[in-house]
């Protein structure tokens, strides 16, 4: 009997007229880059609206989005920034970018998200910030930290690169914190192919802000007078219309992932081996960036052939990220005096997450009720074929 195959979910990106309209618009402005049209412009007001916060900048990706709001910050040689352990590397190297040193903390092993236990054990008189990233959508526990950050004077950037339209006891990102920054990768939950932006409390944060992603040139400058050193990080007007129209459809998508994702989660809560990602209750608006699931005591070889064997059967299935300080790239500059081994004793969570989880595409929780039981079927019988070869 040939096996049971993942059915046809939703293609990602989504578009549709639109999107189309939307490019049309911005090729008949006349002018293609944010200096002269008015995409990026409204997409800035209305992305800040949507999030609650007073103004956003969008920039060239998420990772030059964290670059960013660390240099408004003022974090640079020397600083240290405290970054979750378990993260996509580009939490960790947009600190190390800036000569700053980041420090890899140990995260909750139900949630995945940064642990405010380990953050507050890890302060030294050198840490300049905090770095909670949002993983899979579920905001971190933002009491504990947004407490530890009044009472350290340390500011907290929200890395919600997976977060787009979350909230925290019915805050939005923008609420929670003065400054955060998000991506519009190709896969990420609103995208025009590459793009990111940057929430930031005031006008004055802003124009700072402003200058930096331009080179540092102020918007009226003339005659090539830059002010600050900085970098070409400005979003063209193109990939700005497209997000107008992705943002548009951000929330009926949430509305359907928040439907589908407690149907499979149940589901692979009752497969032996299977530990689904929990869901903390306060984060009461989950933008689920992934569908994240643990089979503890599995080997990293054994997980990878596991993830092999769910693309086989047509499921969007990934390895999970693996530890920032496990990576060559991580050692290159602003590393933190400590060894692997030392870094990982302080990080077993950390550990077991990178070798025992999973986690599928978001358009898997865009299909139907019916889609998330085909799904959990496969999860269960290629975990039992994995289990059982071992």
């Amino acid at each position: 009997m040939n096996p049971r195959q993942a059915p046809e979910f939703p293609a990602w990106p989504q578009f549709g007229d639109d999107e189309r309209t939307g490019l049309i618009r911005a090729l008949e402005q006349g002018q293609w880059w944010r200096m002269g049209g008015s995409e990026v412009d409204s997409f800035e007001r209305e992305f800040a609206a949507h999030h609650g916060a007073p103004f956003a900048l969008a920039v060239t990706n998420g990772t030059h989005a964290l670059e960013l709001a660390l240099q408004v910050m003022g974090i640079g040689p020397g600083d240290e920034v405290i970054v979750p352990a378990f993260t996509f590397i580009s939490s960790s190297q947009a600190v190390q970018r800036l000569g700053a040193v980041a420090v890899p903390v140990d995260v909750d092993p139900d949630t995945y998200n940064i642990d405010p236990v380990t953050v507050a054990a890890a302060i030294t008189p050198r840490t300049r910030a905090i770095m909670p990233v949002h993983m899979a959508g579920q905001i971190a526990d933002m009491d504990a930290l947004g407490k530890l950050s009044a009472d350290t004077g340390i500011p907290l950037l929200q890395d919600a690169a997976h977060a787009h339209g979350a909230r925290w006891e019915g805050k939005r990102v923008g609420e929670l914190s003065p400054v955060s920054a998000f991506s519009f990768q190709n896969g990420k939950l609103m995208t025009a192919g590459e793009g990111g932006a940057v929430l930031l409390p005031d006008a004055e944060t802003y124009e700072k802000a402003f200058i930096r992603h331009s080179c540092g040139r102020p918007r009226t400058d003339r005659r090539y007078f830059h002010e600050t050193s900085g970098s070409n990080f400005r979003l063209n007007e193109f990939s700005a219309a497209v997000l107008r129209a992705q943002l548009g459809r951000l929330d009926a998508q949430i509305a359907t992932r928040q439907q589908r994702w407690p149907v499979l989660q149940e589901l692979l809560r009752q497969i032996p081996g299977v530990v689904p990602q929990t869901v903390d209750p306060r984060a009461d608006h989950n933008s689920h960036y992934m569908a994240m699931f643990r089979i503890p005591g599995i080997s990293e070889e054994g997980r990878n052939a596991l993830v092999e064997a769910l693309v086989a059967r047509g499921l969007p299935a990934f390895v999970a990220f693996r530890a920032v300080y496990r990576t060559d790239a991580f050692w290159e500059t602003g590393a933190p005096d400590m060894t692997v081994e030392e870094l990982a004793e302080l990080c077993p969570h950390t550990e077991a997450i990178t070798r025992d989880c999973v986690w599928l595409q978001h358009r898997v929780l865009l299909g139907t009720e019916e889609d998330m039981h085909v799904t959990a079927a496969i999860v269960a019988e290629v975990v039992a074929e994995t289990l059982a070869a071992r």
